[in-house]
């Protein structure tokens, strides 16, 4: 009996074009995966591995990075949305980047948003139906707002922020809904530990209405530690294939430097290279 693989990707804002690198090169050498799930980033760029859109993230993000609609901090004044909530979630992908919703549909392969519910601080996993409804861009959305930086959205019936505080690579989730073989990738080198939150007496005032929210950040660190931990076990039994970037990529949250998001994508590019004899043998177990 063929094992079902999954792909799983990590978030990490503008490093996420670390991992368009990497999906690049599978769409380039026929790397497919019978399902897939992205965090924060790992979904708003990971989606155009279903989509078969080589090079949309890196395209939109450098045509876009100094327009301030894109993402700035007047935005954030303005808003209360550093990435523009208009502009990044609906007028970029339904007019000016289409995404291509129908290569989604026909693909037939289902792509899964993780998100945190702000009132319970755990996980929301959504399954999308396809990508570009408004609804579905909503969720696109959520799973990408960042504490502090975004407005809580509402989606589903649920108030949601950005899915890495409660899941940031959702390895064991994917195991449970079957998927016996992943491939996993980080956004970060390896040796990587995440350090407790310094912006918790803020993360305190700003959302004091959210006990369970602020819990969950206070915890990040440690379950995030400890997904590294599960996530090196699986490596060693064989049944996660882990890509990881070779060292600390050069990009924060935010650029508004395009030779800076081209280096980001050329060094997942590279690394998409690289590995792939050893992902091709691991897929063929």
């Amino acid at each position: 009996m063929n094992r079902k693989t999954g792909l799983v990707m990590e978030g990490g804002a503008m490093r996420g074009l670390f991992t368009s690198g990497v999906i690049d090169v599978f769409l380039e050498n026929d790397i497919r995966t019978d399902g897939a799930i992205g965090v924060s980033a790992g979904s708003t760029f990971g989606c155009n591995f279903l989509t078969k859109q080589k090079g949309r993230p890196l395209r939109y993000c450098i045509r876009f990075c100094r327009d301030p609609r894109f993402c700035s901090i007047p935005s954030l004044l303005l808003t209360g949305d550093m990435y523009g909530a208009q502009f990044c979630y609906h007028t970029i992908p339904e007019k000016l980047d289409p995404i291509d919703n129908d290569a989604y549909i026909k693909g037939g392969v289902p792509f899964y948003i993780v998100c945190t519910d702000v009132n319970t601080g755990k996980a929301v996993y959504h399954q999308c139906r396809d990508l570009c409804s408004p609804d579905e861009l909503e969720w696109m959305r959520a799973g990408a707002s960042m504490p502090l930086v975004s407005q809580i959205v509402r989606a589903g019936g649920y108030e949601l922020l950005d899915g890495g505080v409660a899941d940031s690579v959702p390895l064991k989730y994917f195991e449970y809904k079957g998927y016996q073989r992943n491939i996993v990738i980080l956004t970060q080198p390896a040796g990587y530990r995440k350090e407790p939150n310094p912006t918790m007496p803020l993360v305190r005032t700003m959302y004091w209405r959210y006990p369970n929210l602020i819990r969950a950040m206070e915890r990040r660190h440690l379950v995030y530690n400890k997904r590294l931990d599960y996530i090196a076990e699986a490596e060693q039994k064989g049944t996660a294939f882990v890509i990881r970037p070779p060292e600390k990529l050069p990009v924060s949250h935010m650029s508004h430097d395009p030779d800076v998001l081209r280096e980001v994508y050329a060094i997942g590019r590279q690394t998409g290279m690289q590995i792939l004899p050893a992902l091709r043998e691991f897929l063929a177990k």
